[in-house]
């Protein structure tokens, strides 16, 4: 039998807001970087029942944001508390920033039969429908090519999408 040589985590107390207006204390347990903030496992005091009619202390566990639903308590140290970050960012994406998601979409226009046209816009378009197929980019270059179809300029789809379509020399010396 191998034992730990890790000391267990000690929980701390910690507000929690609860729906209604109500405030608990609770223990903190651990918490957790996200890409959208911080997520805090809390366990939070409650009953349960137990054999017979007896009814026993017990501890309900949640994740939940911070700082929208927990509070510090004054004087409580929360250096201790297990803290998983999010990765840190590489060097190419420090200086490059975040990458698009990749893909396609085509937002179609009405009508009826072949040359109905649409829009082609990247997935993450304020314009792209929802729910839309993504296009790898071949097929999203075959779509643009048909009649009537567009690529959307709020995106870059046309800054991104001309320049394989028409060549990467247009625009260059006058020649369109």
């Amino acid at each position: 039998m191998t034992t730990s040589s890790a000391p267990e985590p000690v929980p701390v107390p910690i507000r929690v807001l609860l729906p209604g207006d109500q405030e608990v204390v609770a223990r903190l347990w651990s918490r957790r970087q996200t890409p959208d903030g911080w997520r805090y496992e809390v366990g939070l005091p409650a009953y349960r029942n137990g054999p017979g009619d007896s009814v026993e202390p017990a501890e309900y566990r949640v994740w939940v944001r911070a700082p929208d639903h927990v509070r510090p308590v004054d004087g409580v140290s929360y250096d201790q508390v297990p803290t998983e970050y999010l990765p840190k960012p590489s060097l190419v994406e420090q200086v490059l920033g975040p990458r698009r998601p990749s893909g396609w979409v085509m937002a179609k226009a009405g009508g009826r039969g072949p040359g109905r046209g649409g829009v082609v816009h990247a997935v993450d378009c304020d314009e792209a429908p929802a729910g839309a197929p993504v296009l790898p980019l071949e097929r999203a270059l075959d779509v643009a090519q048909q009649p009537g179809v567009r690529l959307c300029s709020l995106c870059g789809a046309a800054a991104e999408l001309d320049p394989v379509l028409k060549g990467f020399d247009c625009g260059f010396d006058g020649e369109d």
